[in-house]
């Protein structure tokens, strides 16, 4: 395990930084006064050119990825698991003897350093981890924030959004079960949101989530959850269930703010939807465990600024409003469609899935979710499904959703370029509507959100 003074005087270069999970890091070694080099295909050619701005400013020196980065100074090359191992990085990094570390154990080497929260589930992690940092923020107590979403607080301030270095022995994880690779973390805290189908089987998530759990000094688990609800153990439960340790009530749902009771407190939250009231429920249950008063938190979560790309407001047109969300899984598509229903009658649902794999995977589910939580009014447009490289298997299409859910008398429309659909849902919409675009994975994904936004004011 790298100690703190390594992780602070020696160089490491990050292949792939422009990643969420790998920039998160890069930024958090760089904030925390270490030297950082790094590399990324996407930033060579262009991509993301205000992150690249943003990893520069932290003194952070990007190279070609074609190993001319990788010299004999550097302490590691840090890698993660989508790193291929004909990399050119990586391939020089082994011919000089460099050591080459895997960004979970980076990350465990920073959350065994602090006094960490560790964020775990399959939903809702990012928007949890922002809630705790900002809570903790407003209460004077310099947190550290490593995680998978740009906080937008820290984005108004020039950052990336994803790290952030306080100044206290507190340090706020997004702990990703996509690899299996939590299971190296010892945090202090640890908090079990949900368990459902997504990157892997749910009994093969449970093993993960088991051992995650019996690393944590303290834990909180989400007592609604069914699959997760059998690992509360002695630990602190969180939910509306009578039984739960700490007890949601008098809940209130309204199209931009939810509200509610917890620990005989009453807060106001600026998101809409159950799954943030629960989010919330999850981020007090860390204060819990803390012994953090919750009438602090009141102030924090009112002003909660929220997450880039969860259910993020790009803005109204003509009475038409513009909805920008992460949503890629079954639950996170549901859900984030029944918000969307709070506030707008009829909405005109944009969905990409990302990943061939991803999409076989989950293909039923997926049916399942959109056909059920989209009512005969609303419009769902797909185009194909992201192709993020690699040697993959097409033997799936968007098109065969689309055609399941028209079976099941939902409206669709597919198209495999999906600038050819932007004509399409402007043409549809109409006052009242909310134009709904869901997507994971896909960095230019913001951008075509804008283009949306735009089609529509030229349209006036």
């Amino acid at each position: 395990m790298l100690s703190l003074s390594e992780l602070k005087q020696g160089c490491f270069h990050y292949v792939g930084i422009a990643g969420t999970g790998m920039s998160a890091l890069a930024q958090f070694q760089a904030m925390a006064g270490g030297a950082v080099t790094g590399s990324d295909r996407l930033l060579s050619s262009g991509g993301q050119p205000e992150n690249a701005r943003a990893l520069c400013a932290l003194g952070i020196r990007l190279f070609p990825q074609n190993g001319s980065g990788i010299t004999q100074e550097l302490a590691g090359v840090v890698v993660s698991s989508a790193i291929e191992p004909n990399n050119p990085d990586l391939e020089r990094a082994r011919a000089l003897g460099i050591p080459v570390i895997h960004r979970s154990d980076m990350l465990s080497a920073w959350v065994n350093q602090y006094r960490t929260i560790a964020v775990a589930g399959t939903s809702g992690k990012s928007t949890v981890t922002a809630m705790i940092f900002e809570i903790l923020e407003g209460m004077a107590l310099s947190p550290s924030v490593i995680t998978g979403g740009n906080l937008i607080r820290l984005s108004e301030k020039g950052l990336i959004g994803n790290a952030f270095v306080g100044k206290s022995d507190l340090l706020v994880v997004e702990s990703d079960e996509s690899d299996g690779t939590l299971t190296r973390y010892h945090p202090h805290i640890g908090l079990l949101l949900n368990i459902q189908k997504d990157h892997k089987d749910i009994a093969e998530l449970k093993e993960i989530f088991a051992v995650f759990l019996s690393q944590c000094t303290l834990t909180a688990v989400n007592i609604e959850c069914p699959s997760a609800a059998p690992f509360a153990g002695n630990g602190l439960t969180f939910g509306m269930a009578g039984k739960s340790g700490l007890r949601l009530q008098e809940v209130t749902l309204a199209p931009r703010q939810s509200t509610f009771t917890l620990d005989n407190v009453r807060f106001t939250l600026p998101l809409p939807g159950r799954f943030n009231v629960e989010n919330a429920a999850a981020a007090l249950a860390a204060c819990r465990l803390l012994n953090l008063s919750p009438d602090k938190a009141v102030a924090p979560l009112s002003a909660f600024r929220g997450v880039e790309r969860r259910f993020q407001n790009i803005g109204t047109v003509n009475g038409v409003t513009v909805i920008d969300d992460f949503a890629h899984n079954p639950t996170k598509i549901s859900e984030a469609i029944r918000a969307a229903h709070l506030s707008s009658k009829r909405v005109l649902a944009f969905f990409q899935p990302h990943g061939f794999g991803p999409t076989r995977f989950l293909k039923q589910e997926l049916i399942d979710a959109l056909a059920t939580s989209l009512t005969a009014e609303d419009i769902l447009f797909m185009p194909d499904i992201y192709y993020a490289g690699g040697t993959v298997t097409r033997d799936i299409s968007s098109q065969d959703i689309t055609e399941a859910i028209e079976k099941r008398g939902r409206r669709t429309v597919f198209r495999e370029d999906r600038k050819t659909l932007i004509p399409l849902m402007v043409q549809a919409a109409r006052t009242g509507d909310m134009i709904l675009l869901m997507g994971a994975r896909d960095p230019s994904l913001p951008l075509f959100c804008r283009d949306v936004f735009d089609a529509l004011q030229a349209a006036i």
